[in-house]
């Protein structure tokens, strides 16, 4: 075989040059050093144990026959505390289980560079972000099936792994939620547990009586998993009886990670994805190559799938292993130096993210969750609740309500703007209705607040990513370019103002102060796009960066089918694929793609 060129159909170790192979037994566990992990022929390597990796692995492992590698970058799940804590969301960010990126400078935001929080630890993402469970419309998923010509990505033929997926699981503190959700809608034997939050705030019976007085606007939506979010409802949440679940919990709990086919290898960094040999006219991409902190930096590892490689590494990580590995725009690529093997011009293209913006009002009361924020010892009294009995407020996110809304159809923008959304059931943006404040203000002020953050769902603009240097430990330059459309910033402006009117209802009379810190002086539209601009980020919700487009387009990442174009043994599991953006938070989604991706691969290797 020609030098480089590795037999795809063995476990292979490449250190400093020299080939080695090995047989071991095999066993499911998870690893947390390299030279534990038994030597084996893998059928698949996933790369990445995130919300989407996970899924895929416990899937294809279904099948005994079927040997599967997980490699990820970050540490176990398994007791870190924040992690665990619903209430303790935000605690995550910033440390060592977050990848800690930075973006560029945001031109729409003044220049600012954001942090932009990805999760570095098992469980991806779906182990420290906000835990919500959103699916968005059904225009978005009629929107997908279109777009790639594959009826497969429609709502209607989705629902089968939507219910995959989700285990309906009632909150802890209340079972008395009838009222809140419509069960028909949801599935109730699958494996991630969604609940709504159990533990009623005193601002609950003022959301739904405002939905009262402002119908026409707010109008009460018993399930905003429908398929038809639009209104103002209960949030539903991945909580298991006061736990955070998420994909490293439930997909590769005890009764799956004991499996004997399943083997998850931590604290590796994929480096590339290496051509192995050619299928047809096609080159195989079945080689991952990877550093083992437990082994020492200058040894490059080898593994070989006798199969499929499957990237799961999310919408920064995937594009930026593609790039390093030759899979790009060739001319971007020789830019920093790095030999193109195949052409894929829209590799790191089409990055779409929700900009998101905290506004906080004072209020006329003493009992909001800044009580727990603002006091060590109750903190510290509600910690060892939840410890004894998983119960009280650190059980469940910061928020119960979201109201999800359009932009009137007689708005200005509308008749020099493209609606960027997929359908008239789709929202332009989302109010997240928060009994406390944001850091930003009650870190300063010990006082109480209610807090709407306000999200542009349906954005317009269209950001990237690209390398920074071909050294793959150097992050690469993240652009999300919030705000940069002229409808994003309409439609954030009009979120504002919504919220606004949302406030202005009789059951908020005797509650509402006043707004807080800068948004108490956007009086104007100006002085609101000012505030705007200041104070936006991102919620996090990166997609699109190695999407799906139909067959044999000459654009798009990956045919409809999850498969890498132009090449043979790589697919792509994870909200990256998605060629445009849901109208909700991203997770529930990136689930549902990767119920169907596993069965599609199932389906490839004729196992289904």
């Amino acid at each position: 075989m020609p030098p480089g060129v590795l037999k795809p159909d063995y476990f292979v170790i490449q250190v400093l040059g020299i080939i080695a192979f090995g047989v071991a037994s095999s066993f499911g566990t998870v690893y947390d050093r390299f030279e534990d992990v038994p030597l084996v022929k893998y059928d698949f390597i996933v790369v990445g144990g995130g919300t989407a990796g996970n899924v895929i692995a416990n899937r294809l492992t279904e099948n005994p026959s079927f040997n599967v590698l997980v490699l990820e970058s970050g540490p176990s799940n398994e007791g870190v505390l924040n992690s665990i804590v619903p209430f303790f969301v935000t605690e995550l960010e910033g440390t060592d289980y977050d990848w800690n990126y930075t973006t560029s400078p945001q031109a729409a935001l003044n220049g600012r560079k954001l942090a932009y929080t990805r999760g570095h630890i098992l469980g991806g993402s779906s182990s420290i972000n906000g835990m919500a469970y959103t699916r968005g419309s059904s225009s978005d998923f009629d929107r997908f099936a279109t777009v790639t010509g594959d009826s497969g990505w429609s709502w209607d033929n989705l629902q089968p792994y939507i219910h995959k997926n989700e285990r309906w699981t009632v909150p802890t503190d209340n079972h008395n939620t009838a009222e809140q959700f419509n069960r028909s809608v949801h599935g109730l034997y699958g494996v991630n547990s969604v609940s709504l939050n159990g533990y009623p705030q005193p601002t609950d019976h003022r959301v739904i009586q405002a939905t009262l007085e402002l119908h026409n606007e707010f109008p009460f939506n018993k399930d905003m998993n429908s398929g038809d979010p639009l209104g103002v409802g209960w949030l539903q949440s991945t909580i298991d009886h006061g736990r955070r679940s998420s994909s490293a919990t439930s997909y590769l709990g005890p009764e799956y990670d004991a499996r004997s086919n399943l083997h998850v290898l931590l604290h590796v960094r994929v480096t590339r994805v290496l051509q192995t040999n050619s299928t047809g006219s096609m080159p195989a991409f079945r080689t991952v190559e990877f550093i083992s902190e437990s082994t020492s930096k200058r040894r490059a590892l080898q593994v070989t799938a006798s199969k499929e490689i499957i990237l799961s590494a999310g919408a920064i990580g995937t594009p930026h292993i593609l790039l390093h590995s030759g899979i790009g725009d060739r001319k971007q690529l020789r830019a920093v130096g790095i030999k193109s093997l195949v052409h894929l011009p829209s590799v790191g293209k089409n990055l779409s993210d929700h900009p998101a913006l905290n506004n906080a009002w004072f209020v006329n009361s003493n009992d909001t969750l800044d009580n727990i924020t603002n006091n060590a010892t109750l903190k510290a009294e509600l910690l060892q609740q939840w410890k004894d009995h998983k119960t009280g407020p650190l059980g469940q996110y910061i928020a119960s309500h979201i109201a999800w809304s359009r932009i009137s159809e007689q708005s200005s923008i509308l008749s020099t703007f493209p609606d960027p959304s997929a359908g008239s059931n789709s929202p332009h943006f989302e109010i997240i209705i928060l009994n406390t404040g944001p850091s930003s203000v009650s870190d300063k002020t010990p006082m109480h607040f209610i807090t709407l953050v306000t999200i542009v769902v349906t954005p317009a603009a269209r950001g990237a990513i690209h390398l920074r240097t071909n050294n793959p430990f150097d992050p690469p330059v993240i652009n999300p370019a919030l705000l940069t459309s002229q409808f994003d910033i309409f439609a954030m402006r009009e979120a504002v103002k919504a919220g606004r009117r949302f406030l202005s209802a009789r059951a908020w009379k005797d509650y509402i102060i006043g707004p807080a810190g800068a948004l108490a002086n956007a009086t104007t539209d100006e002085l609101l796009d000012q505030y705007i601009r200041d104070g936006a980020f991102s919620a996090y919700h990166p997609v699109g960066t190695a999407s799906m487009s139909v067959k044999g387009a000459d654009y798009g990442v990956v045919d409809p089918d999850l498969l890498v174009k132009g090449v043979s043994g790589l697919r792509i599991v994870d909200a990256s694929i998605l060629p445009f953006i849901t109208c909700g938070h991203t997770q529930a989604p990136t689930y549902i793609i990767a119920e169907r991706a596993a069965d599609l691969i199932k389906d490839a290797w004729g196992c289904l």
